[in-house]
């Protein structure tokens, strides 16, 4: 049976990808996520899964940071992005950080279904606006490279940083001692190239859909 994963923090939304994903694949196997947490948790519980359709503005994702963790954690897993953002640069970065294809959220059901489709059957679902818009820029795809290199609980650490968590309530959310949470940040600053928490979460910041690049340290743009 065909299992489709579905991460997206609105629920008629959601009930609109169900309607998609039912003409497009009638006897398929549903999960979804509404938020950052459940969405890691169905993935890791579902690695077999033949597609996860995952909304580029969920908050807690961060950008493309989830997309580009995802990709490195479960390469198998193809990933469809939807979004209400519709800039042709913005589909081609998802695509350039392993996105199967891109949906924009004003496209009708009928081409919903066959994104769906298409991505079930091994190919991309590229619009014709993204495929000549610009690729990632060199430093994006280094800081990118750099994530890519994060195991999940390094990852996630990573996050509630962006988040503004301090270390006891990132211990808490964890479960797990603040010493732990120590011994992940400094691997994380390590694998960043990042000298502190703050240009950690500024070099991270590189994947966000709208970056500020006076914000980013200039050794990692």
């Amino acid at each position: 049976m065909t299992t489709l994963l579905i991460a997206d923090d609105h629920p008629l939304f959601r009930e609109a990808l169900r309607g998609a994903i039912s003409r497009a694949v009638p006897n398929a196997r549903l999960r979804e996520a509404h938020n950052v947490d459940a969405l890691y948790a169905m993935v890791e519980s579902e690695p077999d899964a033949d597609l996860l359709m995952l909304d580029l503005n969920m908050p807690g994702v961060h950008g493309f940071s989830a997309l580009v963790h995802l990709r490195a954690q479960f390469p198998q897993l193809p990933v469809l992005m939807v979004s209400a953002r519709e800039e042709p640069a913005v589909m081609r970065r998802a695509l350039d950080h392993g996105a199967s294809g891109f949906v924009p959220k004003s496209a009708d059901a009928e081409t919903l279904a066959r994104a769906v489709a298409q991505v079930l059957d091994g190919d991309r679902f590229v619009p014709e606006a993204a495929a000549s818009a610009a690729g990632v820029s060199p430093g994006e795809h280094d800081v990118a490279a750099r994530l890519r290199d994060l195991t999940p609980q390094q990852f996630r650490v990573l996050q509630m940083l962006g988040d503004g968590m301090l270390n006891k309530q990132i211990a808490y959310e964890l479960g797990v001692s603040e010493a732990t949470v120590k011994a992940h940040m400094t691997a994380v600053l390590r694998k960043l190239g990042a000298s502190n928490r703050t240009q950690a979460v500024l070099i991270a910041g590189k994947l966000a859909v709208d970056p500020d690049p006076d914000e980013i340290p200039a050794d990692a743009r």
